[in-house]
């Protein structure tokens, strides 16, 4: 074996590197360990290049990287690609400007398009995009086209974040005597009507087409209510037939039920746990209401109801899908700034 095919790295043999093609997935790097193999086990430099389908100058400079890099060095490195032909200080702006949204009398529409961006970027940059390099950049960003959900007119956003900030605290000085020294589990409430007069949901289809999908037009629902506590990752959830004070008092002795033993929970009204409120029309700080949009999305959209108890029954089902799953729940309900430090 010539010096310009010496292999130093010697942690695996020749039987070992074998072994090791058998199981790579990239068929290139599998020839390579294979001529190395081969290498190791006394071959020349132009029959072991030759047998692995290289020239031997190629199996020279494969020799180098595995002596460097080991068998990830075998493998082919990902090309970067060209660079963004926006700067970082102009991702930061254009990121920016989707979270802003676009203000109608100055832009002339109402929403974001990637032609909307890529003119806008034009306008101020002088930066030259096709839209869909407009949306790569979007996605590189963390962003992605999402349905969106009404926002109240009177809605604070400076209170919102005052009760993120704040919630440890807030929910503190709620806390009843008896419950100071007890562990505090954050739960969060919600109900939602679920019945005939359904919602419509997203599927996959060909482009260019709108599929169908059934749509009940009678009037008949019952009321699912649903809590979960994101750190335990446990729910509780009733399906009652009206939204009135006997039914939420139903549902906070069912949350009761699942509060842990010795804890006190920040939700219920009686003496086991305590109730936070949010600040007015802030929906969107209560994870139970992405647990809706979950499950119409998955279990309950374009679905018809032949009656009442078929309500129930698929509300129920849905619930039960949602509850029996702990890492969904963390998953779909855990909020950063909802802890409590016992």
């Amino acid at each position: 074996m010539g010096a310009a095919v010496s292999i130093t790295r010697l942690d695996l043999t020749a039987s070992a590197l074998r072994k090791a093609a058998s199981g790579e997935k990239d068929s290139a790097a599998a020839r390579r360990i294979l001529a190395l193999a081969l290498v190791l086990d006394g071959s020349d430099r132009k029959t072991a290049a030759e047998t692995c389908g290289m020239d031997r100058q190629t199996l020279r400079d494969w020799v180098h990287r595995y002596n460097a890099a080991g068998l990830a060095g075998l493998r082919n490195l990902k090309s970067p690609g060209p660079g963004s032909k926006l700067t970082v200080r102009q991702q930061a702006e254009l990121a920016e400007l989707v979270e802003a949204g676009p203000d109608p009398a100055v832009h002339g529409v109402v929403r974001w398009r990637r032609v909307d961006l890529r003119d806008e970027l034009q306008r101020r940059f002088g930066v030259t995009l096709h839209e869909r390099s407009v949306g790569k950049v979007l996605a590189k960003l963390g962003y992605r086209k999402l349905s969106v959900r009404p926002r109240h007119p009177q809605a604070d956003e400076e209170a919102q974040q005052t009760f993120k900030k704040n919630f440890a605290a807030t929910v503190r000085a709620q806390i009843p005597e008896h419950a100071k020294d007890k562990p505090i589990e954050i739960w969060f409430q919600d109900e939602a009507r679920i019945g005939q007069q359904g919602t419509l949901t997203r599927v996959w289809a060909k482009r260019g087409t709108r599929p169908r999908a059934p749509h009940d037009q009678r009037y008949d629902w019952a009321y699912l209510f649903g809590a979960a506590c994101p750190q335990r990752r446990v729910a509780a959830g009733l399906v009652m037939p009206a939204a009135n004070a006997e039914a939420m008092s139903l549902h906070l002795t069912a949350i009761g039920r699942k509060v842990a033993a010795g804890s006190h929970a920040a939700l219920v009204l009686d003496g086991a746990v305590t109730l936070v409120r949010l600040p007015p029309y802030a929906p969107e700080l209560n994870p139970i209401e992405n647990v809706w949009e979950y499950l119409r999305g998955n279990k309950l959209a374009i679905t018809v109801f032949d009656d009442y108890d078929g309500i129930v029954d698929k509300a129920c089902d849905a619930w039960n899908f949602f509850e029996k799953d702990p890492k969904r729940i963390a998953s779909i309900t855990t909020r950063t700034w909802a802890t409590v430090n016992n």
